[in-house]
C-alpha cells in the first residue's frame, strides 16, 4: 500500500490536471468518497475537477461540493478558452482588447452595419485537454469511462483505480481495489491521510456520510476495522454522525428521542376523567372485533397476593 501511495505522490507532484470520476448511478458512498477526494485535492492546490457520467441523484444532494459535479470533462487550467459568436461579413470593424483591474476585455467594434448578435449569443468553450491523472471511484471497468473520455485519448494518462468490488477488472497504473473494504469512503479516507492531503470538515462529513450509508449506519456485520478507525478520525475532525432512513434515500441527523411525540398528550388525557369517552372510542378503533370494552376497564384494579411459601 505504501508503494502505491508513493507512486501517487510522484504523479501528483507533476501538477497536471486531475479528474475524479465515478461510475454509472453512483451511491452516497461512491459520490461521498469522490467529492471528499476532489475537495481535498482542490484545497491542496491541485487543478482538479469531478465528473459523473449521469445526472446527480437526489439522494446525494446533501453532500458538500455536489454542485461542482459535471457530466463531461471540460479541460483543466491548461485548456484554451474560446469565445465564439455569430458573424456576418462586414458587420465587425475590428477586434481589440484592454486590461482593466485584472480583467481582460475583448472589444468587438461594430461597423456601420451594426452587430446582428447580442450577449446571449456569445458562447464560451474550453478545450478538452487530456488530464494527466484520473482517479476512478467505484468504476468496475474501463469502458464505463466512455461517456466521459475517448479511451484512445487517455492512453498516456495515469489512472488510479479505487474500488471495493470483487468484479473490478483491475485496470489502471495504480490499483487500489480491496474487496474486504466495507466502503469506498474508508478507502479514500485512508488514501487522503496517507498522501497528507488537506482534510477539512466538509471532506470529513462526506466521508462519514458515505461510510454510514455503505455500512447501514455501522450495523452491517461486514463493517471493517478500517471503517471504524476512519469514522473516528472523521468525527474528531468535526463530522457528525447521523442515521439513514429506512429507504436510504436521505441522510438525517439522529433525533435525541425516538419516542412517540403523542405519549405525553395521551398521559394527560388518561388523567382527565372527561377524556374517558375518547379513550373508549380509541379502544374500539384498535379492537379487531369492534367490541365495546368492559364497563370497568378504566376502573382501578386491586390484586391480592399471598406470602405463603409451600
Amino acid at each position: 500500500m505504501n508503494g502505491n501511495f508513493d507512486a501517487i505522490r510522484q504523479v501528483l507532484a507533476k501538477n497536471g490536471s486531475i479528474v475524479v470520476t465515478v461510475g454509472p448511478k453512483p451511491t452516497v458512498d461512491e459520490m461521498g468518497a469522490a467529492l471528499a477526494l476532489y475537495l481535498s485535492l482542490r484545497d491542496s492546490g491541485k487543478d482538479v475537477s469531478v465528473v459523473s457520467p449521469q445526472e446527480v441523484l437526489v439522494e446525494v444532494s446533501n453532500l458538500v461540493g455536489v454542485d461542482q459535479v459535471r457530466k463531461s470533462y471540460q479541460g483543466g487550467r491548461s485548456g484554451d478558452l474560446t469565445v465564439s459568436f455569430p458573424y456576418q461579413e462586414g458587420e465587425i470593424d475590428k477586434i481589440s482588447y484592454t486590461l482593466e483591474k485584472g480583467h481582460l476585455n475583448i472589444i468587438v467594434k461594430a461597423s456601420a452595419m451594426g452587430l446582428s448578435f447580442s450577449e446571449k449569443d456569445v458562447l464560451f468553450r474550453r478545450s478538452a485537454d487530456t488530464p494527466s491523472v484520473i482517479f476512478t471511484v467505484g468504476v468496475a471497468k474501463l469502458s464505463d469511462l466512455t461517456p466521459i473520455f475517448n479511451l484512445d485519448s487517455i492512453k498516456n494518462t495515469t489512472i488510479i483505480n479505487i474500488d471495493n468490488n470483487a468484479d473490478n477488472q483491475g485496470f489502471g497504473e495504480v490499483v487500489l481495489v480491496n474487496p474486504q473494504a466495507s466502503s469506498l469512503s474508508e478507502e479514500v479516507a485512508n488514501l487522503i491521510l496517507g498522501l497528507d492531503l488537506r482534510l477539512d470538515v466538509d471532506s470529513s462529513q462526506n466521508l462519514l456520510s458515505g461510510l454510514s450509508f455503505a455500512t447501514n449506519n455501522f450495523s452491517n456485520p461486514r463493517t471493517s476495522a478500517l471503517a471504524f478507525e476512519m469514522a473516528a478520525i472523521m468525527m474528531r475532525n468535526g463530522a457528525k454522525r447521523g442515521q439513514r432512513t429506512k429507504d436510504r434515500q436521505a441522510f438525517i441527523q439522529r433525533p435525541s428521542q425516538q419516542q412517540n411525540p403523542n405519549i405525553s398528550q395521551n398521559s394527560s388525557q388518561n388523567q382527565n376523567p372527561n377524556n374517558r369517552g375518547n379513550i373508549t372510542r380509541e379502544y374500539q378503533k384498535e379492537n379487531k372485533d369492534d367490541e365495546a370494552p368492559p364497563g370497568d376497564w378504566l376502573a382501578p384494579k386491586i390484586f391480592k397476593g399471598s406470602t405463603n411459601v409451600e
